[in-house]
């Protein structure tokens, strides 16, 4: 797992011809850094970071908000068709995306939204299924005990998932919430079908141009300087994150 990593920070700071040595140089000596100054003025690497921090935020932040609800209410409300609804969410996960592409794309253009971050920031502002499925199998686990005694004492629904359910979750929520983050951010597909101008780009789509334009040019260096940075978000989250992320497993595994 190391490895590649590895690789392609050494091969960001090596010499064009370096790449290429046989046997691999893995720590070259000198180190050239020049590539981390040169990727911001060969691309737009910066509204890159930008515009995948819109979507990844907004859509994770609100998403998870309703996501929440809707788990809540599926676990611990009563209304007509609450089983059926949530079997025809759950059996929404066997639609493999590519089914849907075309006429989603087609939707999308009539609205005008393509070329701008709204498509791939509405439809995820209305939840994420596998995360109202955890969070609602992690709910089954709270006595409802705790929710009759608050609706006697006169508190709303509202006030029930922000003063008991919410903070009963938040262990859950914070594992969904970084690995939601980090799906977003990694995006290929559904950003290079909606965006076109090359100042709307997410960060994904940026590095691939970069690939694109200097593997011609036998570039790597740069290529992987531009990856290198790409990555830093995504590995911040991990280290400082990884202990909710291993306890969403362990939850996954008491309470599924």
């Amino acid at each position: 797992m190391i490895a590649p990593l590895l690789w392609m920070f050494t091969t960001s700071v090596k010499d064009r011809m370096d790449v290429f040595a046989l046997p691999p140089v893995w720590i070259p000596n000198p180190m050239h850094f020049e590539k981390y100054k040169e990727i911001w003025d060969k691309g737009p690497l910066l509204s890159g970071i930008k515009n995948s921090a819109i979507v990844a935020v907004t859509v994770t932040v609100v998403g998870t908000l309703t996501s929440s609800l809707a788990a809540f209410a599926f676990a611990k409300l009563r209304f007509p068709g609450k089983n059926a609804v949530f079997l025809l969410l759950i059996s929404s996960l066997m639609i493999p995306y590519p089914s849907i592409m075309i006429p989603q794309f087609m939707m999308f253009s009539k609205m005008g939204w393509v070329d701008t971050l709204l498509p791939l920031i509405i439809p995820g502002l209305f939840g994420n299924v596998v995360m109202i499925f955890f969070l609602r199998q992690y709910l089954a686990s709270v006595p409802n005990a705790l929710i009759e005694a608050a609706k006697i004492d006169g508190s709303s629904y509202l006030g029930i998932y922000a003063r008991i359910v919410f903070p009963l979750i938040q262990p859950a929520v914070a594992a969904q919430l970084i690995l939601w983050f980090m799906t977003i951010w990694n995006d290929y597909l559904a950003p290079i079908i909606y965006l076109n101008s090359p100042e709307k780009q997410t960060l994904q789509l940026v590095i691939a141009n970069y690939n694109a334009t200097y593997a011609i040019q036998t570039d790597y260096p740069l290529i992987m300087a531009a990856s290198v940075i790409a990555l830093l978000p995504m590995l911040i989250v991990f280290v400082a994150f990884q202990k909710q992320i291993i306890e969403s497993v362990a939850i996954s595994g008491v309470k599924g």
